[in-house]
């Protein structure tokens, strides 16, 4: 049980050192180009990507999880990587069909999988309410800016 413990949390570490990353760089460079921001059609581009980039992150974290099921449990319970995969979704994202289960042995993995997926996609909502808000901070700042320019004629 340790043994599986203290590798749950080294996976954990590693997929929140990935989310951190990704998380990291995207927020330099919407600091960078923050002028696109004060745009709605600027903002729908700013969403579509900063979503699409954490479910390749979660698809990575939830690849590496697959990744240790297979070396560990795979001879045993899991056929292909493809069957680990498809359990580390569904654990990933704590919604557990039960289609495909762990013995006990195994199990406590795939418990602290699920804490991590919530941790991460929790992270990841956060994140694109942030990006959300500072937008429409932005849109009515600039708005602002707007009206209180002196007329000029």
């Amino acid at each position: 049980m340790l043994k599986l413990t203290l590798i749950g949390f080294l996976l954990v570490c590693v997929t929140v050192t990935v989310h951190a990353f990704g998380t990291a760089v995207w927020l330099q460079l919407l600091v960078r180009n923050s002028t696109y921001l004060g745009k709605a059609y600027h903002l729908l581009k700013v969403l579509v990507v900063t979503s699409a980039l954490f479910l390749l992150l979660h698809l990575i974290e939830i690849m590496l999880w697959a990744i240790t099921y297979r070396q560990m449990v795979a001879p045993i319970e899991l056929k292909s990587f493809e069957e680990a995969f498809y359990f580390s979704i569904v654990t990933f994202t704590t919604l557990g069909y039960g289609d495909i289960t762990l013995s006990e042995q195994w199990r406590i993995l795939s418990g602290v999988e699920a804490v991590n997926g919530i941790l991460l996609v929790g992270w990841t909502t956060a994140l694109l309410f942030a990006v959300i808000q500072y937008a429409i901070k932005k849109t009515f700042s600039e708005r602002q800016k707007g009206l209180d320019m002196p007329d000029t004629r």
